[in-house]
This record gives C-alpha cells, sequence and structure tokens, in this order.
C-alpha cells in the first residue's frame, strides 16, 4: 500500500481546528468561552450601550512623553524641597526603591519659576507657559502611582495596564469598545517625533490576546504621514479593486477553517482599509490646507517646535475626522529619561512641546472640539527628588504628575496630592489602573462592562482593579 505523509497535527488545538473541516476549533473556542471571529459571539459588546452613554469625550489625544517627565519641575511644586536642598532624604522618609540602585543621593532642588495662572491659581513652572495659558482647563493629577520601576515595565503598564508584555493596549480597548466614527480611517493611530524605537516597540500599541484588526496603525512623523498609500503610476482604481477582490478571496478561503488566526483576518481587513483611505486619508493628513496662522500657533514656524507641532495639528485633522484614539509619543526612545543633565534635557524636550500642545488645546477650543476630545499629558512615571550623578534624577512610579483636558473633564483644579517632597503620593492615590478606568469613564463606557473573554477568563482594561475617579468631573 501507499504510504501517505499526512501532516499531523503538534497541538489539541490544532487538531480540533483541523478535524471535522474546522468544526473543532468552533467547539474549542466555544469551551474556551472565546469568540469565534466573525461570529455573533463576536460582535462589540459595548455598542448596544452606545445610546446610554453619558460621557462626554469622543476621542483621545495621549501626549506621551516617553522617558518619565519630571513632576517636581513642571507641575508639582515642593516648597520644602528648596529648603533642604542638598541635604540627605529626612529619616521619616521611606528610602525608596531605585532603578539604578544609588543611595544616599541628596536632594535635589528645582530651579523652576512657579507662576499661579488662570482664576483657579495653578501653580506651574516656567517650562509649560504656553500651557500654562491654559490652566483653568487643566486637571492636574498630581497623584499618579505605577508599578513600573524601570522603563520596560513602565511604559508597558502605561499602555496597557501591565508591566509584562502580552495585553491590548488602551488605543486598542477603546477601539474594540467604541469602534471607529469613519470606517475610511484606523480607528487608533500612533504618531513618534522621530525614527526612535519606542521602549517595547510596538506592543505599546498593539492588541495582545484580542484580535489584531483592533491594533494601532502607526502614521510617519515625517514627510507623507501614510507610506505607501498612493497606487503605482499608471495603476489604476478599478485594477487595484480588482486585486483586492481576488486577493480576499484567496485569504477569505484560507481562513475559512482557521478561524482562531486573527492575524489574517487583520491582514484582509487592513487591505480593505487602506484602500478607503486613498479616498480619504490623503485629505485627512493634508497639513498644506491649514493656514500660515494655524501652523504657527502649534509651532510649525521653529525648528525646536516644528515636529511636536506638525503631530499635534495632524492629531487634531485625524480626530476631526474620526478617529477615535491617536497617541503622541515625545522623546521617542526614553529621550526624557534624566538620571543626569535633567536642566539641558528637560529644557530642551519642554521648550519641543510646550507650544504645540497649548496650540492644540487652543485650536480645539476655538473649532468647539475640546468638549468632546479628551486631551492627556504625562509619562509612564515621574522622577525622584534625591539627585542623580549630581544633577539628574532617577525613575519614580510612586508618586508623578499627569494631566488631562477637554472630553468633559472639570479644569482649574488639582486631584490628590503627593508628600511634601514630591517622592511617594498620600492622598487620593491614581493608579494606572484608575486612570484607565477614568479614561474609559470620560468616554461613556463602564469599564466593569468592557469585558474580553480569554481562555475563560473576563479580561478588563483594568485587571479588575480600576476606580473611575469623579473628581475629574465634578470637581
Amino acid at each position: 500500500m501507499p504510504c501517505h505523509n499526512y501532516d499531523i497535527p503538534t497541538s489539541r488545538r490544532a487538531f480540533l481546528r483541523r478535524a471535522g473541516c474546522g468544526f473543532g476549533s468552533v467547539a474549542l473556542a466555544a469551551m474556551m468561552r472565546e469568540p469565534v471571529l466573525g461570529a455573533p459571539s463576536a460582535a462589540n459588546p459595548v455598542l448596544k450601550q452606545l445610546p446610554q452613554r453619558i460621557g462626554q469625550a469622543k476621542n483621545v489625544i495621549f501626549c506621551f512623553m516617553e522617558g518619565g517627565p519630571s513632576h517636581l519641575d513642571t507641575f508639582d511644586h515642593k516648597p520644602l524641597l528648596q529648603k533642604l536642598n542638598g541635604q540627605k532624604l529626612p529619616p521619616s522618609f521611606k528610602e525608596p526603591v531605585l532603578a539604578m540602585g544609588e543611595s544616599g543621593a541628596p536632594l535635589l532642588e528645582s530651579k523652576r519659576t512657579w507662576k499661579k495662572y488662570g482664576q483657579s491659581g495653578l501653580l506651574i513652572s516656567d517650562w509649560f507657559e504656553n500651557v500654562a495659558e491654559h490652566a483653568d482647563d487643566l486637571a492636574v493629577i498630581n497623584s499618579c502611582v505605577s508599578d513600573g520601576i524601570n522603563h520596560a515595565g513602565g511604559v508597558c503598564q502605561m499602555n496597557t495596564g501591565s508591566i509584562f508584555g502580552g495585553r491590548p493596549s488602551l488605543g486598542a480597548w477603546v477601539n474594540y469598545g467604541l469602534g471607529s466614527e469613519n470606517g475610511n480611517l484606523p480607528a487608533f493611530v500612533v504618531i513618534k517625533d522621530s525614527e526612535g524605537t519606542v521602549v517595547n516597540g510596538v506592543r505599546n500599541w498593539g492588541s495582545g490576546f484580542m484580535p489584531a484588526v483592533y491594533q494601532g496603525v502607526e502614521f510617519s512623523s515625517d514627510g507623507v504621514p501614510i507610506k505607501y498609500l498612493d497606487n503605482p503610476k499608471g495603476y489604476s482604481s478599478a485594477q487595484q479593486r480588482e486585486k483586492l477582490d481576488l486577493l480576499a478571496k484567496f485569504n477569505q478561503e484560507y481562513n475559512r477553517t482557521r478561524t482562531d488566526n486573527t492575524e489574517l483576518d487583520a491582514r484582509i481587513r487592513s487591505y480593505e482599509l487602506a484602500y478607503k483611505m486613498q479616498a480619504e486619508a490623503p485629505e485627512a493628513v493634508d497639513l498644506s490646507k491649514e493656514s500660515a496662522s494655524i501652523k504657527a500657533l502649534y509651532g510649525m514656524d521653529k525648528p525646536e517646535t516644528a515636529v511636536y507641532g506638525r503631530n499635534c495639528l495632524l492629531a487634531r485633522r485625524l480626530v476631526e475626522n474620526g478617529v477615535r484614539f491617536v497617541q503622541l509619543y515625545s522623546g521617542a526612545g526614553s529621550k526624557w529619561d534624566s538620571h543626569s543633565k535633567l536642566e539641558e534635557n528637560h529644557s530642551r524636550l519642554c521648550r519641543s512641546v510646550d507650544r504645540p500642545i497649548a496650540g492644540l488645546l487652543t485650536d480645539l477650543k476655538q473649532r468647539g472640539l475640546l468638549d468632546e476630545t479628551l486631551v492627556i499629558w504625562g509619562g509612564e512615571f515621574g522622577r525622584t527628588p534625591m539627585s542623580e550623578q549630581g544633577g539628574g534624577r532617577d525613575h519614580n512610579p510612586g508618586g508623578f504628575t499627569m494631566w488631562m483636558a477637554g472630553g468633559g473633564v472639570k479644569g482649574g483644579q488639582t486631584i490628590g496630592a503627593t508628600d511634601e517632597l514630591g517622592l511617594y503620593a498620600i492622598q487620593d492615590k491614581m493608579h494606572v489602573h484608575d486612570l484607565h478606568s477614568t479614561i474609559l469613564h470620560l468616554l461613556g463606557v463602564d469599564h466593569t462592562q468592557l469585558i474580553y473573554p480569554h481562555k475563560g477568563r473576563p479580561e478588563r482594561i483594568d485587571q479588575n482593579e480600576g476606580h473611575a475617579n469623579n473628581k475629574l468631573i465634578t470637581g
């Protein structure tokens, strides 16, 4: 008898997928309570709740300062730090575990000039004098807490809720829960300020255990934002449509018995999205249509602010065109990390983002978009009050600052507090899980109901630990 060369399945999942023309994978998905892509159970679980949405925000622009900006030199003024400059940390303070392990370092004063701004009188340093003009729109959260002592864990947790990789990013959860307002553009877009690699790379905007279709789409920070979008010369849209239809037919046939392969489904959808984007995206990202005065508002007329200004203006155009979540990285490659020469490093970086972010807030407000666009500023952690290498500061996940504006947030207020030296959050602590829960709440989504079943567990962005802070709305 001839010997047949059968492909023997190497796992139970592979066996069930192949057995009975793939019906086994449907049974496995049911047993694991996982959605079968394309089946009714995979439908968006939040869409039916949208008519009852109470959140004012429709979109999010997250200005992420990668590397950890110093809260002590920007938005959290500590007069005692000035008085004790050069002295050791008082014994009444618990010695923190530091990323770089330096111990016994003296306290380092802030060299900034601080002023009260707006009717609210928020204290903000001269490093953010332009953003400070919007003090009455800002809710400054001075009591943020993270578990990530290093950049890999900190950036991962701020983006996904966990210090370990493998979970969906916040933007992916928002995409999964609310979807896009514009089917011709991605719901989740990421833009960096350079070609530098963000720590953890694309996992920061990945979809984790969700279908890959929910992951973020990276736009370029230089030149044409969306590469390879145009058809080759002499190649018509009709030809492109025929090519995609044929490719989709092949892919769908291949995917028919591989419903657990979300990467293939995401690729099919990405081809279709790219085709739709060819018609709408060029208009959405065409900054040439903006006036010189608007470009100057964002700082595009100055070399030091041109890159982040362009990205902020692009973010405004994207949310204006229905993109749900835009994340703008500053300092890609952990450039905000200032273990030494903090004055030099932060002076340059703050100058590069201050005017563009202020311009973004001004522009959103004058267009009537700030009420429905939640703007977030912050990094993965803050910095220590103790010095490192003489003129720098180490990582501080125990207490740091982020701020929010627009999207229903009540401005002109400070939420929570760190101790007198800015080392630990002591009042109204907001862990990263609470921040994520609050962001979803502002978007009108109950974070306890935004669930994705994975391996028999009802997974949430906050890993069942977060609480939305209503003070951002009520004050």
